[in-house]
């Protein structure tokens, strides 16, 4: 008996009976087991084929046809507009909440925030118009205004709105020179910058609205440091000057307008005042010409004794009439008052003296009498 013979004339390195006879009955088992699970025909152990309209593959394909229509719903936020397209092609424009689009392949929808501000910092080194750089530093306010034009218009709508925006501060900046860019339009360049940026958008349709420009840095080289800083000193000084003078014009205005409206003041009261004497002297002219027409002569003699008394009134001489003489005693009254007044002046000064001259000898012979005394 060979080596590989066992006892009973079998080789031992069979199985028992039991065992399948080869690995085609194992796969038509198996093949049993997934149409009895899939509802295939149970028929006497042989393989059913499954034609294309079977039900468990209908079904399959059932399952995967939802499961890809279920891929179309998607959700339009508040802010957001979605963008439907169709082999590429524009279609619609769907507004905020719950929609649906025929799934990829087909259609496809791009989501676009317009309603939340989105910016960016920009930062370069540019060339004034005296050949002198300028580092700018600034922040970009941006809002993607139309959806439909920002998803087919411009291929990259951000890397475009940085190109473009550095060109507009180049043309901005470009055409002045250091001093006047420091001093006088620093706070001229974001709002210029704007206005050029967001014409060159509308004219490219990228639907990017620019809501602000704010310029955050302007450095200037060192060799120009001083120059700089002495120009701006001088500029403050230019306009303390100009508020100290605008302050004093506030100060001198309202006085000399009080100064004015006093001497209209003055003015019309001086007016008023010649005007009622005027009046004044207009009646009493018009009552003396009734009395006159009433008396003319008791009138005239009247009116020729007031004439003399004013004439006299202020005269230092006093005319007498001496009765029975053509002569006329003149009395320098004024004089003669004058030198009186004189003579009681020098009596009083000469009394003074002689009482001053009296306590000067009485102090002297005291004097004398105690000297006396002690000797």
């Amino acid at each position: 008996m060979s080596w590989n013979e066992s006892g009973n004339g079998k080789d031992p390195w069979k199985g028992g009976g039991n065992q399948p006879d080869d690995l085609d009955k194992i796969i038509e088992g198996w093949q049993k087991k997934i149409n009895a699970i899939l509802g295939g025909n149970k028929g006497n152990g042989n393989v059913t084929k499954m034609p294309g309209g079977n039900s468990g593959t209908s079904l399959i394909l059932i399952f995967l046809l939802v499961a890809w229509a279920f891929t179309g719903l998607y959700r339009v936020d508040q802010a957001e507009r979605g963008v439907v397209q169709r082999f590429g092609a524009y279609t619609q424009t769907t507004f905020p909440g719950l929609h649906w689009h025929i799934p990829f392949p087909i259609e496809s929808v791009d989501i676009v925030n317009t309603g939340i501000v989105t910016d960016y910092g920009f930062s370069t080194e540019i060339l004034t118009a005296d050949e002198q750089y300028v580092f700018v530093q600034m922040v970009v306010q941006y809002l993607r205004e139309d959806p439909v034009n920002y998803s087919f218009e411009v291929i990259n709508p951000e890397g475009t709105l940085e190109d473009l925006t550095e060109s507009a501060l180049r043309e901005v900046v470009g055409t002045s020179s250091l001093e006047v860019l420091v001093n006088e339009r620093r706070d001229e360049i974001g709002p210029k910058t704007q206005v050029v940026l967001q014409s060159t958008l509308d004219a490219y349709k990228s639907g990017i609205s620019v809501t602000s420009i704010n310029l955050e840095k302007l450095d200037y080289p060192r060799a120009v440091q001083d120059a700089v800083d002495d120009t701006q000193k001088a500029r403050n000084d230019s306009d303390r000057f100009i508020l100290e003078a605008e302050k004093y014009a506030q100060d001198l205005i309202p006085r000399a307008r009080g100064a004015a409206q006093r001497i209209l003041q003055d003015a019309e009261a001086y007016r008023d005042r010649v005007i009622a004497d005027a009046e004044g002297q207009a009646n009493r002219f018009l009552a003396l010409l009734n009395e006159y027409e009433k008396a003319p002569q008791v009138t005239r003699d009247r009116l020729y004794l007031d004439a003399v008394e004013e004439v006299y009134k202020n005269s230092d001489k006093v005319i007498l009439d001496s009765q029975g003489s053509g002569n006329l005693l003149y009395l320098p009254i004024d004089k003669l008052m004058n030198d009186s007044g004189r003579r009681d002046n020098n009596s009083s000064t000469s009394s003074n003296n002689d009482s001053s001259t009296t306590q000067s000898s009485g102090s002297t012979s005291d004097q004398d009498s105690r000297e006396r005394r002690q000797r």
